[in-house]
């Protein structure tokens, strides 16, 4: 072996507060909680940026990182072009592990459940919110799909932004046919804080499929070792 890639002698010392014995009966709350700190900490460049792993129709995985979009008792959304790698993977097989990494803050919450479509209307809700340049590029890009140029896509955004005249309103660009969201219901939650010598603080949430994560009755909390 010739040149040094990774060293693994490199150490940080996690010394985040432990989770405690006080913790609520559901995990939406603590969700919650952690979310909001995490958009509270200016450590934290992305608080919504979660990782989501899917896998094909073989089984092999795939990862990657998207943003976190909604969060309720029904479970956590994320949005993307329905023919993109990942929407295909889902349509064979509906179910999906989630990582929200807060790394300056020594926390991590890992999601995974089955995956149901988000409403039309929903989608179309939420795809009213993003910046114009945002709907555009959602118009112009086949996510996923092979790009000869990248002068070709330009090209297909600078066609698109002039598809649709710029009157200021959210509703300008309407949602394409091919986009639109992915609601995970998770029957783990599981919460993690780096402690010192690795010895982690982990505790799992578990419950059946179709429960809200709001329900204190039907959730199994449990701690794990590191």
């Amino acid at each position: 072996m010739s040149d040094f890639i990774v060293d693994p002698t490199l150490r940080r010392t996690y010394d985040a507060p432990g989770l405690g014995d006080d913790l609520p009966a559901a995990p939406l709350p603590l969700l919650a909680e952690w979310y909001a700190a995490a958009v509270a900490d200016e450590r934290v460049d992305e608080p919504a940026a979660m990782v989501v792993a899917t896998v094909d129709a073989e089984g092999r995985p795939n990862a990657r990182t998207v943003l976190l979009k909604g969060l309720d008792p029904r479970g956590a959304e994320f949005y993307t072009n329905l023919g993109s790698t990942k929407a295909v993977e889902l349509a064979t097989a509906p179910y999906a592990a989630l990582v929200l990494p807060w790394h300056p803050m020594y926390r991590q919450v890992r999601l995974r459940g089955p995956v149901e479509p988000v409403s039309r209307e929903e989608s179309a809700a939420y795809f009213a919110t993003r910046p114009r340049g945002s709907q555009v590029a959602s118009r112009a890009s086949h996510q996923s799909q092979p790009l000869p140029r990248r002068d070709d896509l330009v090209a297909a955004v600078e066609a698109e932004d002039a598809r649709w005249p710029d009157t200021g309103s959210a509703d300008d660009v309407p949602l394409p046919d091919y986009w639109g969201g992915y609601r995970v219901r998770p029957v783990e939650v599981e919460f993690w804080v780096g402690q010192p010598s690795r010895l982690h603080d982990r505790v799992r949430y578990s419950a059946a499929e179709g429960t809200a994560l709001d329900d204190p009755a039907a959730w199994t909390r449990t701690r794990l070792q590191p």
